[in-house]
């Protein structure tokens, strides 16, 4: 090796990690993915995603029949699949709130849908994690199947609520879309696990009057490490000669509050939840609910029911406000012709009353009765008489004639 090669060795920079003793700079260098495991270890990650689920989960879901400008409830057994005995060991609530999981932090919530005929027998849901794609190479026909231990699935045999997906098949997770947003966060834990364990002692370091043996540099090291494990050795007796300097904070160490804050708004911002609670509804729930209605309507509806049929979460009881405006809304609605009475007493979970199945459309002028198909005008006796029909497919037909 020639002269020119020593000193171009000798300005080289060489990084070894066993130099390096701050934990945070270690994590950071290492250049590792964040896993949904870590990410859940942090408080505000965990509140958040413990909070979205749950909400989502906590509201049941319901299958609409829509005919002619008529919407109404339909009973099915797809319902108690979704909100109750899910033919698995999970129930509703489990089943959404794990698929709202991995929406989240995974590349999508999956749900098998076993079926006997057209009958649904089970949904059951699989972790993301037992879930592999494959994909047609054409980009125009985004034709994928699904792998699930060993076994090749059709796309429409899952229920697929996916979060940023470009194919349909798989989305993205906040744990890969925002990783060096929460590695950091994460990292800024594990910092402080190390002050904890450390007993909140500072760095420093020893010097020396005299040139110390090997023999009486490994005690030291040794009674230093005992002191640092904050177990019950505590004390490091210096002999003579030897003084210790505590190093100065570093700036992670003097802005740590600082940081810990910063990370927690960001964690909530990339989840969209704030102080305002529905602005938070709005911006986080409501989004999360819309995709998991609409692959529910794709996947767990027959094609022949598609254009009449649709599954909607009911954000009724979530959404209450407090009793004032609660009621305020109520009398607008009934004002307005929206509901009857009997329809806000069913929002209120209050028995109906005879009679109070009328719309009032204003002035008092013109009444409408829901059960009887009859409107009523006070101010001349008149009463409108609609005969509703439905045939055998489930459409209507409406007749009116008058009565004096």
């Amino acid at each position: 090796m020639g002269l020119f090669d020593r000193f171009k060795l000798n300005k080289r920079t060489v990084v070894d990690e066993n130099d390096l003793n701050d934990v945070l700079l270690k994590a950071l260098l290492s250049g590792e993915p964040i896993t949904r495991e870590n990410a859940l270890t942090l408080p505000a990650v965990s509140g958040a995603v413990d909070f979205i689920s749950g909400t989502i989960a906590s509201m049941p879901i319901k299958l609409y029949k829509r005919s002619k400008g008529i919407v109404k409830e339909a009973d099915d057994v797809r319902v108690k699949k979704l909100n109750v005995d899910t033919g698995d060991t999970l129930d509703g609530y489990q089943m959404k709130k794990a698929i709202v999981e991995d929406y989240l932090l995974g590349k999508g919530g999956y749900c098998y849908i076993e079926k006997e005929g057209n009958d649904v027998k089970a949904l059951k849901y699989v972790p993301d994690e037992y879930i592999s794609i494959l994909r047609d190479p054409n980009p125009l026909d985004k034709y994928f199947t699904i792998m699930c231990e060993a076994q090749e699935f059709q796309a429409y045999e899952f229920i697929k609520v996916l979060r940023n997906t470009k194919d349909g098949a798989s989305g993205v997770g906040l744990c890969e879309e925002v990783s060096k947003a929460l590695e950091t966060a994460f990292n800024t834990l594990k910092y402080q696990l190390m002050l904890v364990k450390s007993g909140g002692n500072k760095k420093g370091f020893l010097s020396s009057q005299r040139k110390l043996g090997q023999e009486e540099i490994d005690l030291l090291k040794d009674a230093w490490a005992n002191m640092y494990a904050n177990d019950e050795s505590n004390v490091v007796v210096l002999n003579n000669g030897l003084t210790f300097q505590e190093a100065s904070n570093s700036s992670v160490e003097m802005q740590l509050n600082e940081s810990k804050k910063t990370l927690h708004d960001e964690i909530n911002n990339i989840f969209h939840i704030s102080d305002d609670y529905y602005d938070t509804f709005k911006k986080c729930i409501y989004p999360i609910v819309r995709a998991f209605e609409t692959a529910l309507n794709r996947d767990l509806l027959l094609e022949k029911e598609k254009d009449k049929y649709f599954f909607k979460f009911d954000v009724k009881e979530i959404l209450k406000a407090n009793t004032k405006e609660r009621y305020e809304a109520y009398k607008i609605a009934k004002e307005i012709g929206l509901k009857t009475i009997n329809e806000l007493r069913n929002d209120e979970d209050l028995n109906e009353l005879e009679g109070l199945d009328v719309i009032d459309f204003g002035l008092a002028s013109v009444l409408y009765n829901t059960e009887t198909c009859e409107y009523f005008t006070p101010n001349t006796g008149a009463v409108k008489i609609a005969d509703v029909t439905e045939d055998a497919d489930g459409n209507t037909e409406t007749t009116e004639h008058i009565e004096m």
